[in-house]
């Protein structure tokens, strides 16, 4: 529509016979001025105006956040102190735990469970924790609400052990990844680092030839 009145605006004839009103004679001398460049139409505006009237829904995706869930927020790397590891890590004091002896809990996420486990610094397993002992059974165990559950109830029993400032380990690619460690941000641990391990094969097996049909 935008562009219509723009082609009407360059035309003085049509602007004579159409137009009789002097306020719509001086609009459109003020289109005039204005050309299609200078007008960004595009369907993105129109998917923000959207998504400003209509309710989200969240949740409804397999790999979507829940409720509760929050994407990390970005941190100012300027006002940050220490936010990389250098040589003086593992001797900094967290709480007056040196960082090398603090406990870590490691989260390994699958399509199909989430395992979680609390070990020392020596690696002796001292709790453990999954969305199957959780209670959920099947295909549910593998959502990101089953693993965010487990780790509330996980963060709590570490709560009860005595331990407050612990460090993450996160190892594979399933949904609760990111709803595992809110969990345990939800019960009040004081999260250290977040260090991801997940493997990468450097030399994958040969894929399968494709099928001719």
């Amino acid at each position: 529509m935008i562009k219509s009145v723009l082609r009407l605006a360059q035309f003085s004839r049509l602007q004579e016979n159409v137009l009789i009103d002097h306020r719509v004679t001086s609009a459109f001398a003020r289109l005039s001025i204005i050309t299609s460049r200078n007008i960004y139409t595009t369907h993105l505006c129109s998917k923000e105006i959207r998504s400003k009237n209509e309710k989200i829904v969240v949740g409804n995706s397999k790999y979507g956040l829940i409720e509760g869930e929050t994407m990390p927020e970005t941190i100012n790397i300027n006002q940050q102190e220490h936010l990389f590891p250098d040589t003086d890590t593992p001797n900094r004091l967290f709480n007056g735990v040196p960082y090398k002896e603090l406990h870590i809990i490691n989260i390994k996420s699958t399509p199909n469970n989430t395992i979680m486990t609390l070990t020392n610094f020596n690696g002796k397993v001292l709790l453990l924790h999954t969305a199957g002992i959780e209670g959920f059974k099947n295909a549910k165990k593998g959502t990101n609400l089953a693993a965010q559950q487990a780790a509330i109830t996980l963060g709590n029993r570490i709560l009860e052990y005595g331990v407050n400032t612990v460090r993450i380990r996160v190892q594979g690619i399933g949904p609760g990844r990111m709803s595992s460690i809110k969990g345990f941000q939800m019960m009040g641990l004081n999260i250290v680092s977040i260090t991801d391990d997940t493997r990468v094969s450097w030399n994958p097996p040969r894929p399968r030839k494709q099928r001719r049909i």
